[in-house]
């Protein structure tokens, strides 16, 4: 939750740039930077304003790549368009980064379509690039469709191969929202292939850092997954109680408790009443 900006701030900073003649101001690169500001506040208007301008702003086929990167995703175009942009900066001078976004874009667009196989090649391709620019934050984005995209597949070990060098990365690179997002991931996998014992350590790992960086979503995941274990084990009571603090850490961040939350508290509830006692 820390440092998130506010739709107030956000439109605050998008007006200061762009208003009037203040955009003539605003490089190629600020202008797509902008961009995600401008969708989160549903201003379409803007985007494509921002768009053109980053297009006309663009000093070399670097910038221009961007440019075409930004507008081919927001126009949602087909995957073969993406490939053959891919290809292109790949051959260019300081083209690898933009190429290792693009491939990786590709990879989520089979991923989405649960076209496995070449998700998994265009993936890999990315990681590639990113290996050879020492770019730890981009693997880490890598590993994570490797390892949702083997997870699918009930490729579980393979699964754990890509989590693990995950959380490795994300260890050296004191990413601590990281690392509780994919210790949890790692600790869904283990608890599947019936590693219990790991899979309760990593999720309480997880449970932790949540609780420090006040991270309600992190919290739910994690205890989320205790209880699951703890139902395996046949233990309903600590399963409640995980699924009662979730509960309580809603209501103290003053938001609506997802409903599966307070339907399987009920359901555990009559399952733990004794016959006579309803």
């Amino acid at each position: 939750m820390n440092g998130e900006v506010s739709p107030e701030q956000a439109e605050r900073i998008i007006t200061m740039l762009t208003e009037g003649a203040a955009i003539e101001n605003v490089n190629a690169p600020l202008a797509l930077r902008l961009i995600p500001l401008a969708e989160e506040l549903e201003n379409l208007d803007l985007v494509e304003r921002l768009l053109k301008h980053a297009k006309k702003s663009a000093i070399d086929e670097i910038e221009s790549g961007w440019v075409r990167f930004e507008t081919l995703r927001w126009e949602k175009s087909p995957v073969d368009a993406f490939v053959e942009l891919a290809a292109t900066v790949e051959k260019a001078e300081a083209g690898k980064p933009l190429a290792a976004a693009v491939l990786h874009h590709v990879g989520l667009m089979y991923l989405s379509m649960e076209d496995f196989d070449k998700c998994m090649v265009f993936t890999t391709r990315s990681m590639r690039l990113r290996e050879e620019l020492a770019d730890q934050p981009g693997l880490v984005y890598s590993l994570a469709v490797l390892e949702a995209c083997e997870k699918r597949q009930n490729n579980h070990d393979s699964a754990l191969i890509h989590g693990t060098r995950r959380l490795e990365i994300l260890t050296q690179l004191s990413d601590r929202e990281g690392l509780m997002e994919s210790m949890a991931d790692v600790a869904h996998t283990q608890a599947t292939v019936g590693n219990l014992d790991a899979a309760i350590d990593l999720y309480t790992q997880s449970l932790e850092l949540s609780n420090e960086l006040e991270d309600v979503s992190g919290q739910f995941v994690a205890r989320w997954g205790l209880a699951d274990i703890a139902e395996i084990q046949g233990d309903y009571q600590t399963a409640m109680l995980h699924l009662s603090d979730c509960l309580h850490s809603f209501i103290a961040f003053g938001l609506p408790a997802p409903t599966p939350i307070r339907e399987r508290l009920d359901a555990l509830t009559n399952l733990e009443t004794p016959k006579g006692e309803e």
